[in-house]
């Protein structure tokens, strides 16, 4: 039978972190998952899942922003 793997729960310290390498790079090569792991605390495995559901979270509010904006168009 195939294990499931455990949560990985992160401290607010940890998530500021990612959230500030999310906003220099959407998408971190091998080498640099690596530092953020080291930096963070955590295994690059788990970097790369977190900036996979990161960038999935992120493309669904571009979307609400953008369907938001087509419902009340700003005038100029």
């Amino acid at each position: 039978p195939v294990r499931k793997k455990s949560r990985t729960f992160y401290s607010a310290e940890q998530l500021e972190e990612l959230e500030k390498m999310f906003e220099e790079d959407h998408y971190p090569d091998n080498e640099k998952r690596r530092e953020i792991a080291a930096v963070v605390g955590v295994t690059p495995q788990r970097v790369m899942v977190w900036f996979q559901n990161r960038r999935a979270k992120w493309r669904k509010l571009e979307k609400l922003r953008v369907k938001g904006n087509k419902k009340h168009p700003t005038s100029a």
